[in-house]
């Protein structure tokens, strides 16, 4: 067991989480719904990242959400920050060795089709990867040929989708394309991610995924649109756009996952 996960167990005491969530940017309303036990810097965690990025908390958090333990991480690191596929490999070794099941990941997007103006949400369905780069490049065992055809789960797609009907708000599903950034894409990119079946692009999340499956994690994953593609209106596209736009569809998504979890709880 990793040292992260020592720190951990011993301070979460008798909770058993069995959610892990990844807080994108805007989700911060789902983590004032937590009845939290323990609140923790990503720098007081041993081996945990920290995050250079604005509007990215860097931190854990754990508790209770609709009765359901669960642990979440406020906050990524990203490819681009130290050009590192493998920067959330600790966090998320750390979530399974706490005895979690499903992952939930979160993050925010541009959007390549019209019907996910800013502001709504995507599940994501599946995903491209065109940065290349892979976690497990350099893992030194068969369990590296990891399959992907089921890398998000049905049940835990349907049951997201079901929250969303129950709560009114819109949740079409999309596939997420990952490019490396930190610079945003072309508008030639922008046309290509359309034509090869993108409806959403982002830098972040497509790596977690690919790291969750190699642990046995269940993984679903949705963004929060914060701007369309590069070309798509003729303005220019910025990083405090992002930040502007990301809680008004975070609130939406935040919703969704309690209503989610609460549902999980009833179920039992």
């Amino acid at each position: 067991m990793t040292a992260a996960a020592e720190l951990l167990k011993a301070r979460l005491g008798d909770l058993s989480p069995r959610y892990g969530i990844v807080l994108g940017s805007g989700l911060g309303s789902l983590v004032e719904a937590l009845d939290e036990t323990l609140r923790l810097s990503y720098a007081e965690i041993p081996g945990f990242p920290v995050s250079s990025v604005s509007g990215h908390a860097g931190e854990l958090v754990a508790g209770t959400l609709s009765g359901v333990p669960v642990v979440m991480l406020s906050g990524r690191v990203h490819y681009y920050e130290q050009g590192d596929a493998n920067a959330m490999r600790v966090p998320l070794e750390t979530l399974k060795a706490l005895g979690i099941e499903c992952l939930v990941l979160t993050n925010s997007a541009g959007s390549l089709r019209d019907d996910l103006p800013p502001g709504s949400v995507m599940r994501i369905s599946d995903h491209i990867n065109y940065s290349g780069f892979n976690p497990l490049i350099g893992v030194d065992s068969d369990d590296r040929f990891v399959g992907m055809t089921n890398a998000y789960d049905a049940e835990l797609a349907e049951r997201m989708q079901e929250s969303a009907e129950r709560l009114g708000i819109p949740l079409l599903a999309g596939v997420y394309m990952w490019f490396s950034g930190p610079s945003f894409e072309t508008p030639a990119e922008i046309r290509m991610a359309r034509i090869l079946g993108a409806d959403a692009v982002g830098m972040s999340t497509v790596p977690e995924v690919i790291l969750a499956r190699f642990f046995g994690l269940r993984v679903v994953a949705a963004s929060v649109i914060t701007n369309f593609g590069a070309g798509m209106t003729g303005g220019e596209i910025s990083h405090h756009e992002t930040k502007d736009m990301a809680p008004i569809g975070g609130k939406r998504l935040a919703a969704i996952l309690a209503d989610m979890i609460a549902a999980d709880a009833v179920r039992g």
